[in-house]
């Protein structure tokens, strides 16, 4: 009994391996279409969507002189099929943007003991990436990686600074930088105390599951600074609405940020009286410096109207920005402006309007940031600013639930306590 069972097993099994050989294209061919697909999607190995199995791929990065046209004519692709992609797909992909250091991929044919290119991916970015099919009339088209997002926490309690404490905290550069915008308007990161603590839930993009690209979002995050909360809850409706609001609807903005850019140190503050470090003599000082390194991005501190964006011997190239009828800002030193300033271009809080330099009558690098309120210049860091706008009425109701659910899941976060230091060997 056992013994008939066992030999019809293998007949059995036999027919099945039969049926899906490679080698048996009778029946293959007699397939239902299904069948051949799953059999096709079993045996075909895909990067980028194409098959690897047809091709010889060489990887390589974009080198600095290397042009689209360099790189396709080394690899059998003729002077018309690269102008015909550069001038008719140039909506789609400006082989002009190709950057050093990028990575692309060429999928070649062999042709006469030579590869010829079929197809090339240029990674733009960790996610999106662009294809040149270089066959008959050839086309461009962009592509991106499939990307998840994982939810992710951390805590801490900080003792030396908010960079370092997330550090130890194993979060990236990225996350203390989006924490820091967040809360640029209502904490001075200056003057953080020891023993002031945050938790932060956060979600990250990945690809495969490991590699990862970046944050997505801040969802929600408690910053206990001087024994008080501030609470923050980001909240979107569609792409035209969304911001970060506390647990009463308030926006964490205020009208005006505390300061046009990333710095390194305040140099020199507003004072009617300072001895002029280029003309040597005894004057006012009627704005604020920003020390950061040259090429450093500035920002407008708020919605407005440039007014001005030239240069004067004194102030070097500056922007000046009308905010509305009461207050007046000015960007002194810069190394150049942003692309597309100009008298009457409308600005937005937070908007890059030029670069860190110390051009006209300056010592070093940094930001000169000017500030008139009814028309008096006024130091900003002891002006009352006025705050955004809180979260529309019609979406209260819709956000306080939203807020209750993230707001317990932030208060229920225990706080990570620093990594013991290594012992030195």
């Amino acid at each position: 009994m056992w013994i008939v069972l066992g030999l019809l097993g293998l007949v059995l099994v036999g027919g099945f391996i039969y049926k899906y050989s490679p080698g048996n294209t009778a029946e293959v061919e007699n397939s239902s279409l299904e069948e051949r697909e799953e059999m096709a999607t079993q045996q075909t190995v895909l990067k980028y969507g194409l098959p690897v199995d047809s091709f010889q791929l060489v990887d390589k990065v974009v080198k600095s002189g290397e042009s689209f046209g360099n790189i396709l004519l080394e690899y059998g692709v003729g002077y018309e099929k690269i102008h015909a992609i550069a001038t008719e797909h140039k909506e789609t992909f400006d082989v002009r943007k190709l950057r050093v250091g990028k990575p692309y991929t060429l999928f070649c044919a062999e042709q006469d003991s030579s590869l010829v290119a079929s197809y090339m991916v240029y990674e733009a970015s960790a996610v999106a990436y662009y294809i040149f099919d270089l066959r008959d009339s050839g086309s461009v088209s962009r592509a991106e990686k499939e990307v998840t997002l994982q939810t992710k926490t951390v805590s801490g309690t900080i003792y030396s600074s908010l960079y370092q404490t997330l550090m130890e905290q194993g979060a990236s550069v990225e996350l203390t930088m989006n924490l820091a915008n967040i809360y640029a308007w209502s904490i001075d990161f200056f003057r953080i105390q020891k023993g002031d603590n945050f938790k932060v839930i956060y979600e990250e993009q990945f690809i495969d599951d490991t590699v990862s690209v970046g944050i997505s979002k801040i969802v929600a995050a408690n910053f206990n600074h001087g024994d008080r909360d501030f609470y923050s809850f980001q909240f979107s409706k569609d792409s035209t609405y969304s911001d970060y609001f506390d647990e009463n609807g308030k926006t964490l903005r205020k009208a005006f940020l505390k300061a046009p850019l990333n710095y390194s140190r305040i140099s020199s503050r507003y004072t009617p009286r300072r001895f002029h470090p280029v003309l040597k003599r005894w004057k006012s000082h009627l704005g604020t410096d920003y020390a950061a390194p040259h090429g450093t991005p500035i920002m407008a501190t708020a919605d407005g109207t440039v007014i001005a964006a030239a240069y004067t011997s004194g102030n070097g190239n500056y922007v000046k920005v009308r905010h509305n009828s009461t207050y007046t800002t000015q960007y002194l030193h810069m190394s150049k402006f942003a692309k597309g300033m100009r008298n009457g271009k409308v600005v937005k809080q937070g908007d890059v309007i030029g670069y860190v330099g110390s051009t006209g009558l300056a010592t070093g690098p940094h930001v000169c940031y000017r500030f008139w309120k009814n028309g008096t210049q006024v130091d900003p860091l002891r002006q009352d600013l006025p705050e955004a706008e809180p979260i529309k009425e019609e979406y209260k109701a819709e956000y306080l639930n939203f807020m209750r659910v993230q707001k317990a899941k932030v208060d229920a976060l225990i706080l990570e306590e620093p990594k013991p230091a290594q012992p030195s060997a």
